[in-house]
């Protein structure tokens, strides 16, 4: 976990620009973002792109910001959710949520894997995730970036690592899952007749919705704003896209 002094930062700036006006700052390399919190205003803010992507690439979902807002004070913030163009996957607008340092959160925090299974390496064995992420409830300081996970034990098909394995101090961090309950094993190989079978009929994939930090309330201008300009860039797109085939 970063400490105070090694935090990351980002500076914005207030803006006016709102609705269709705000895609104009995208084509300058601004995107668009919103603060809220409890018991403060909605803030409009703009930022420069890259400084951003830059940011996420470290902080995720998971981590505190300190923003800069000119000459305002610095708050201490979350990236609570990145909405992406649906083509590019460029981020389009960004929400900020405020903390209290004296009140405690919940999160989600992903899990880091560490180690060398000998399951893998040597008998060829599958390693199963069940779990990536898990909830966390503390106080914003003592929020971890990421949860490491040592799989280096898992020596044979019956080995696992179970949630009561993670190295987290739980006087201060609250786990919102089982302490029982299994994070990642180790599956055996797949024989001949199995992978033939899955040629012939591929396995979907399981794809659920992740919800990060739980969120506050927000008006319904700064929660619209993102996703409606998303909207009116897919519908251009659909329109470009549904052009009349030209006669021979």
């Amino acid at each position: 976990m970063m400490s105070t002094k090694t935090r990351l930062k980002i500076s914005a700036k207030q803006r006016t620009a709102v609705g269709k006006q705000a895609s104009v700052l995208r084509r300058t390399g601004v995107i668009p973002a919103v603060l809220y919190g409890k018991k403060i205003k909605n803030l409009n803010l703009e930022l420069n792109l890259k400084e951003f992507e830059k940011l996420y690439s470290q902080s995720g979902e998971s981590t505190l910001v300190e923003l800069g807002i000119e000459s305002d004070r610095t708050r201490t913030v979350l990236v609570h959710e990145v909405q992406r163009h649906f083509l590019t996957d460029t981020p389009t607008h960004v929400d900020f949520y405020e903390v209290d340092m004296s009140k405690k959160i919940k999160a989600n925090v992903p899990l880091r894997f560490v180690g060398d299974p000998i399951a893998v390496k040597d008998l060829g064995g599958i390693l199963v995730k069940n779990l990536t992420e898990v909830e966390v409830e503390c106080l914003p300081a003592d929020l971890p970036h990421d949860l490491e996970v040592d799989i280096s034990g898992l020596n044979t098909f019956a080995d696992f690592v179970k949630v009561s394995d993670i190295k987290i101090d739980l006087q201060k961090v609250k786990l919102h899952i089982s302490l029982d309950e299994v994070v990642i094993k180790v599956a055996e190989p797949r024989t001949e007749e199995e992978l033939k079978a899955l040629e012939e009929k591929p396995e979907g994939d399981d794809v659920t919705a992740v919800e990060g930090v739980v969120k506050e309330e927000k008006s319904d201008e700064a929660g619209a704003e993102g996703k409606s300009e998303e909207k009116a860039e897919k519908k251009e797109g659909d329109k470009k896209n549904e052009e009349p085939e030209k006669k021979k």
